[in-house]
């Protein structure tokens, strides 16, 4: 009898936060995917009009071809700039494992573009490099040439991808620290005192022992990295032309921007799916990669 009143009270306390969980997230992906199949412009007093799969339809065969290349670009900066937040946490981390002055400090520094809004890093960034940024006006002032951070647009891509990586840096950096800090002393002691060097300690040691935080930090940032919108929007508005427009972009800016609401929220649920497959996926890697080394082990 305790032991059910236990249980009772134990799911008795989840039901608050079930209760929120599907108000604020199943409910609205729930009208979402019922919209996506409509035709409907946002104004509560008309009624959608039922489309079947006419917004998806719409969506593969984007007879403009702003969609696609929104595709591209959101594509463009998941693999980039995961990899590149990636490599530099990482690299970071091994720098700054021990606990000094000076790496907590350097930590304090790696996390706080993370603290501000990411409007506002698009907006700090834009006054920096834009075309009457500070750079532009310092190399100005010394005879030198301008540089079109922003108004060309593969210096855009590529200045939006380095802002990025910037902003989502500070989180991927503490979860390696705390990865790092489950990697065993004693085993690391083991194998330098067999010879290995510091490559080899990284390799056959903390690199294994990493794993489950690499799953983690590559899913995080390959997520964040698909919804970017705030940064394009403080940084290039999507431009020059729609050189930086991304998918996130292209939804709340351009198809909810113009009352196409159905549009939109069937370019929504096909990011939710997109998000889901290649989370699935990368988890799906890593463990085959995580069995393939105990097995050689």
């Amino acid at each position: 009898m305790l032991g059910r009143r236990g249980a009772l009270g134990r799911g008795l306390m989840t039901v608050p936060a079930a209760v929120i969980y599907v108000g604020l997230m199943v409910v609205p992906v729930g009208y979402a995917v019922y919209y996506s199949f409509t035709e409907y412009n946002g104004i509560p007093s008309q009624s959608p009009e039922w489309v079947g799969l006419e917004n998806y339809t719409r969506i593969f065969a984007d007879p403009t071809g702003d969609m696609h290349h929104s595709l591209w670009v959101t594509g463009l900066i998941a693999v980039v700039g995961a990899f590149l937040v990636n490599v530099i946490a990482l690299g970071l981390a091994l720098l700054l494992r021990r606990t000094t002055g000076f790496t907590t400090f350097a930590r304090a520094v790696m996390f706080y573009p993370h603290v501000l809004s990411a409007l506002i890093v698009g907006f700090l960034w834009q006054a920096i490099l834009g075309p009457q940024g500070a750079v532009n006006n310092l190399l100005e002032g010394a005879g030198a040439s301008t540089l079109p951070f922003l108004s060309d647009p593969d210096w855009a891509l590529a200045t939006m991808i380095g802002v990025i990586v910037w902003a989502q840096l500070g989180v991927q950096l503490v979860l390696y620290l705390a990865g790092l800090q489950a990697v065993p002393a004693d085993l690391q002691e083991a194998a330098t005192l067999d010879g290995a060097g510091p490559a080899g300690v990284f390799r056959h040691v903390t690199w294994p022992a990493l794993a489950p935080t690499v799953t983690v930090t590559i899913v995080t940032s390959v997520l964040s990295l698909l919804k970017v919108y705030e940064v394009v929007l403080g940084l290039t508005n999507g431009g020059p032309g729609d050189a930086t427009q991304t998918w996130a972009y292209e939804i709340l800016a351009v198809s909810f921007a113009n009352n196409k609401v159905g549009l939109a929220c069937a370019q929504a649920v096909l990011l939710i799916v997109v998000a889901g497959i290649l989370s699935f996926t990368i988890i799906a890697l890593r463990r085959r990669a995580e069995e393939g080394a105990e097995a050689l082990s």
